[in-house]
């Protein structure tokens, strides 16, 4: 009987390469979501899967508050994350929450497949030398444009905090976080500071 497996990520080339990855030995049927409101849609059509996979950064999913509504909604069936952005910390709450694995796309073609069987087992994955931080530079490349200030009051966006909360944390003037919250969402090209609070997020910072 072949394996089936959910992939959902809004990058068409990502879904067809990993279906191609994972149906060459006839084994593995898969399906295809462009976003977690899809993915949610054909785990209640089709599902339950033996395996479905999230990308991390892709509509619908506000950070890991998707991989929660995916997990529940398919039953105590494996759900399994992508990404080629997240964190280390990311991966580790991941695990935390259920997640049935944690796939970087820097993976090799035999190791996600092998990793996806493993993860349709019923087993725990996540790759030896990412979780151990020998794969996962210091910073990602989301962090190295902000200063240490900068990130303390995204953190606070993030957290939906007010420029006076955040300055009364920091203890700083209220006029110095409205310049900084300037400045972030000009380097994060953010539309306002809710934007910029997304745009974080979505890349794996927290």
């Amino acid at each position: 009987m072949k394996l089936r497996i959910l992939i959902a990520d809004d990058h068409d080339m990502v879904r067809e390469t990993l279906a191609m990855f994972l149906g060459a030995d006839g084994t593995v049927q898969t399906t295809a979501a462009h976003d977690l409101p899809e993915a949610l849609a054909k785990m209640r059509s089709e599902g339950p899967f033996d395996l479905v996979l999230l990308d991390y950064s892709m509509p619908g999913m506000k950070g890991l508050d998707g991989l929660r509504t995916a997990i529940a909604a398919h039953g105590g069936n494996p759900v399994g994350l992508i990404s080629g952005t997240a964190s280390r910390l990311i991966a580790d709450q991941a695990l935390e929450m259920g997640a049935a694995g944690f796939l970087p796309k820097t993976m090799s073609a035999k190791s996600l497949v092998n990793a996806v069987r493993f993860m349709a087992a019923g087993e725990i994955y996540a790759p030896v030398g990412f979780m151990s931080g020998k794969e996962d530079p210091e910073e990602t490349d989301f962090e190295k444009v902000l200063s240490d200030r900068e990130r303390q009051v995204l953190r606070g966006l993030m957290h939906a905090q007010s420029n006076k909360e955040i300055a009364r944390d920091l203890d700083l003037q209220e006029v110095t976080i409205k310049l900084h919250v300037k400045t972030l969402c000009r380097k994060l090209d953010a539309k306002n500071r809710t934007d910029a609070a997304m745009i974080a997020r979505d890349a794996g910072f927290v």
